[in-house]
């Protein structure tokens, strides 16, 4: 197996990960990637399969779970009841109270106030150069998650710099300081969702914070913890990726000069996946092996974690030609942008709606929208978004 070295924080990475992938596919499905000491799957069909494959999975095997540093154990205590940490049963169990909430009717009911949202926030951009990104592409997705779960819209700034604060543990320029910010950010999070549940049982609502306590009373076993980091998570993922997909999008079809697309119906499903294939929020997801595993010519013995490569996936020309191309009228059908598998994102039908709709309605709206800097991306891999979207309108 190929071993290369590519630092993740390197400023040329940063901004174009891409070149990356393209010589780490060149050495077959897997390479090892010596900066993060990890397999990584780098093809298309590797990912997919193992996004799939039920012999690896996201919660690492007992005797691989080391316990971790004293100071991260308000941290590591909720990821531990996270979702997106966990395997069948726990997992089904969660997923199943979680996914009512994201029925495509419940979804479809939320286009009028996402409509309204994204009209009265371009209502207010300023005459002068502004920066996109706090103006509209991070309100259209906190303020929905809020809606949802029910939790205080004028809760969102707070709510944003806690989940910040938390993702960041993700990044690979993560520092002790980071560590120290996530676990204050754990800590406040955790006692607000304690005392705004027990408001909720007092009075219940339409939301879902209202259906899980709900589950919790009917004797489903969804303990307090459970209750508390569900809500986190869907709170910190219900938003934290959208936003990158609506920046990078709009970076994208400013730069390849693609509006036109954006407001003609036919077209604008097929350009949402292809924004999301070409230029992915997300470009890296662990999994761990169960079980003695051969595949792709390497065999994996339990324990072993292997990194998948996203954005890698999908800039493959084994299933896209001229994959570093931006085509809106592609038939882009098997992007790998919100996994796969049992952890397939469950907030995947409400990001690509929220797209549409910011999309549509800020072309529309906006028509010579252009950047008033040209944008950056920020040092948060394997998260790849922009640190500013400076436009003029």
């Amino acid at each position: 197996m190929k071993r290369l070295s590519q630092s993740p924080t390197d400023p040329a990475f940063v901004q174009n990960p891409y070149p990356f992938y393209d010589t780490a596919r060149q050495y077959g499905d897997l390479v090892y990637w010596e900066d993060y000491g990890l397999i990584a799957a780098v093809s298309h069909r590797a990912v997919h399969t193992l996004l799939r494959d039920r012999r690896f999975g996201r919660e690492a095997p007992p005797e691989c779970a080391g316990i971790g540093p004293d100071h991260l154990a308000p941290w590591r205590a909720v990821e531990a009841q996270s979702m997106l940490e966990l395997e069948p049963p726990r997992h089904t169990r969660l997923r199943s109270l979680v996914m009512r909430a994201f029925t495509s009717r419940a979804i479809a009911a939320l286009s009028p106030s996402i409509e309204q949202l994204c009209h009265d926030l371009i209502s207010a951009f300023p005459a002068e150069p502004f920066d996109l990104l706090p103006a509209y592409c991070t309100q259209i997705p906190v303020i929905t998650i809020c809606q949802l779960l029910g939790v205080p819209e004028n809760m969102a700034p707070q709510l944003l710099n806690w989940s910040h604060a938390m993702v960041a543990m993700y990044q690979a320029n993560r520092t002790r300081q980071t560590e120290d910010a996530a676990v204050k950010a754990t800590q406040e999070f955790t006692a607000f969702l304690t005392d705004y549940i027990e408001k909720r049982r007092n009075n219940p609502r339409d939301d879902l914070i209202t259906r899980l306590i709900a589950a919790e009373e009917d004797g489903d076993k969804l303990s307090r913890d459970e209750l508390i980091t569900t809500c986190i998570l869907l709170l910190n993922a219900g938003h934290e990726a959208t936003v990158h997909a609506i920046g990078n999008g709009v970076k994208t079809i400013l730069t390849t000069a693609t509006q036109a697309q954006v407001m003609t119906p036919g077209t604008l499903d097929g350009l949402i996946e292809e924004l999301l294939r070409f230029d992915p929020p997300l470009h890296m997801f662990t999994r761990y092996a169960y079980e003695p595993v051969e595949l792709f010519g390497h065999r994996f013995a339990r324990g072993d974690q292997v990194a998948l490569l996203l954005g890698a996936a999908n800039r493959d020309p084994a299933v896209w030609p001229k994959p570093d191309h931006f085509d809106p009228l592609r038939k882009t059908s098997a992007n790998t942008s919100f996994g796969g598998g049992l952890h397939f994102c469950v907030g995947a039908p409400l990001a690509r709606l929220e797209m549409r709709l910011a999309l549509t309605i800020l072309f529309d709206r906006c028509p010579n929208l252009k950047f008033a800097e040209n944008p950056a991306y920020s040092n948060s891999y394997h998260f790849h978004g922009l640190t500013g979207l400076r436009v003029a309108t």
